[in-house]
């Protein structure tokens, strides 16, 4: 079982109920809502982030902003999906780099989180993009913090500041500051004790820490295999120390991972890194939109959606539609379809995919032989445009001559271009298009 495996699963099938039917009427969201809430409360997501999650979406749903290159279920999963992203903070949250060396990190948490584990994965992250790290050791508590540690920063070759656990961790910390500034440290990751549960003795010492060495961020790191506790401990960490962000640990199981998608709410704060395994490298930055993706397990239908966003207007295509009915094709119709083409990417794939693309098989698209083709539809008069017929062999010639080509391309061009049209007529019948599914309001026509 991946990580959210369930969750996904749960999701997928409340997609479901998101029947295909034009517009999405209140009842259908409703219907969809249920299944979606439930999938998210038993993935142990906090109960308010759905409540205010499942308004959102519905609202939304409801709306008129179908785009109408996508079905209703499709609609939904784009939906919730932008939902899921702004949930979790919108974009990644970097680590913010003091202006003045060293950046102080202070790593807070409870035992057994990994706190320690993740100061050096973290400072190997950084050591990798160039930084200096040291590691101090500031849990003069549980029983070989400090040798843990140091077997953590030797293993990474990363150096790590003691004072063994005879001295207060105020001072350890504080000292480790100075020693980094003296020694050229640009980055210091300040380990701090846990302890089973939150105390106010473990709390005074954190302030008083935070106190001394002025951190750039206090980090909290959190298993996410407590679940809804994970957020509680989020929310009274933060109350207390004003975190700045949060490192999600243990990240690798099919925990029931609603604290992913709960702290940002909760806290305000955003998941900086996420821990995905035992090993020292196994630390991600965080990615709204890549985790929003794995949650739904469904890259590629979020590309579909994407593509469908980013290349269909619906207005050039009911107007070229009726162009081609009224057989008005133009060349620079035929220019801009090929530019739609070219931002959907992969151009001869979709040849291939249209009904009749076998015709153009000779089209080898590149992108130099595109912008010849732009130029020399450029270097034509309007006339010319609309009326390809005219153009005899001494247009041809002034064709070339502007557009920087030759006339045999030139003649190719405007083949192409017949080819095109000749297509096009089989496409003039509205009823064989209902049949080959376009001109139906779904999809750019005739791509």
């Amino acid at each position: 079982m991946g990580m959210f495996e369930s969750l996904s699963d749960k999701l997928n099938n409340a997609f479901k109920k998101f029947r295909n039917k034009g517009k999405l009427t209140p009842e259908d969201v409703k219907v969809g809502m249920r299944e979606i809430k439930l999938a998210l409360l038993e993935a142990d997501v906090n109960f308010k982030v759905v409540k205010s999650f499942v308004n959102t979406v519905s609202e939304r749903a409801v709306g008129a902003e179908v785009l109408e290159s996508l079905l209703p279920a499709q609609q939904i999963v784009k939906i919730v999906n932008e939902e899921l992203i702004n949930l979790m903070g919108g974009t990644q949250s970097k680590l913010t780099i003091a202006s003045a060396p060293p950046t102080v990190i202070m790593m807070v948490g409870l035992q057994g989180a990994g706190k320690t584990t993740h100061a050096g994965k973290l400072a190997a992250l950084y050591k990798k993009q160039g930084k200096h790290p040291l590691l101090v050791a500031c849990d003069i508590y549980r029983p070989a913090a400090i040798k843990q540690l140091q077997i953590v920063g030797e293993k990474l070759d990363i150096p790590v500041f003691t004072m063994g656990d005879k001295v207060s961790p105020v001072t350890i910390a504080k000292e480790g500051v100075a020693y980094a500034k003296q020694k050229g440290y640009d980055m210091v990751f300040i380990d701090t004790a846990g302890r089973l549960h939150i105390d106010e003795e473990l709390m005074e010492e954190l302030r008083a820490i935070k106190a001394e060495t002025r951190p750039t961020e206090i980090l909290l790191t959190v298993d996410a295999m407590i679940g809804q506790d994970a957020v509680n401990v989020a929310e009274t960490f933060n109350e207390l120390l004003d975190i700045t962000g949060v490192v999600l640990t243990k990240l690798d199981g099919d925990t029931r991972g609603g604290a992913a998608l709960s702290i940002k709410h909760v806290t305000g704060k955003p998941i900086k890194f996420i821990g995905t395994g035992e090993k020292l490298d196994t630390i991600e930055p965080f990615h709204p939109e890549r985790m929003a993706s794995r949650i739904l397990g469904m890259g590629d239908v979020l590309t579909l959606i994407e593509k469908a966003q980013t290349a269909y207007d619906e207005k050039q295509s009911a107007e070229l539609e009726k162009k081609i009915r009224q057989q008005k094709f133009t060349l620079d119709d035929f220019l801009e379809q090929f530019q739609q083409l070219r931002n959907m990417g992969g151009v001869e794939q979709m040849l291939g995919m249209m009904p009749g693309g076998a015709a153009m098989k000779d089209v080898k698209i590149d992108e130099k032989a595109m912008a010849h083709m732009e130029a020399i539809i450029r270097s034509m008069t309007m006339k010319e445009r609309v009326n390809p017929e005219i153009i005899n062999s001494s247009r041809k010639q002034r064709i070339a001559k502007g557009s920087g080509t030759s006339v045999e391309e030139v003649n190719k061009l405007l083949r192409q271009f017949e080819q095109m049209k000749k297509m096009m007529k089989q496409f003039s019948d509205p009823k064989k298009l209902k049949r080959m599914g376009f001109g139906t309001g779904r999809g750019r026509f005739p791509f």
